[in-house]
């Protein structure tokens, strides 16, 4: 088992900025695939953004390309996400995701962001004010 808490959440201005944490607890050598996912009331969860914790490889969904950045510690099992330039519509439930298998992250870095990771966190609210 793996358990994942997010922090770090909060209000901005547009144009702000924000750091999102997770942090890993339990089995952490078996996470493969950490994702940041996003959602609105009333809408699907998005992707947003994964790593591979072994190579580090990156992948981001285009809305948030070129204005935030994932990132990994593992010696602290904890994945960020750094979020510059933030617009009204980055407002959402933030959510750290990991998985035991590669597939998440490969799948991103086609295109598609699949909801199917092993371990949900309990999400961080973000809120950008225009």
């Amino acid at each position: 088992q793996v358990q994942l808490v997010e922090s770090g959440g909060g209000s901005v201005q547009a144009g702000g900025s924000l750091k999102l944490s997770c942090a890993a607890s339990g089995y952490t050598y078996s996470r493969k695939c950490m994702g940041w996912f996003r959602q609105t009331p009333g809408k699907e969860r998005e992707g947003v953004a994964a790593i591979t914790t072994g190579g580090g490889s990156t992948f981001y969904a285009d809305p948030v390309k070129g204005r935030f950045t994932i990132s990994q510690d593992n010696a602290e099992n904890t994945v960020y996400l750094q979020m510059n330039n933030l617009k009204p519509e980055d407002t959402a439930m933030y959510y750290c995701a990991a998985d035991t298998t590669l597939l998440p992250c490969i799948r991103a870095g086609r295109g598609s962001w699949s909801l199917d990771f092993d371990y949900w966190g309990q999400g961080t609210q973000v809120t950008v004010s225009s």
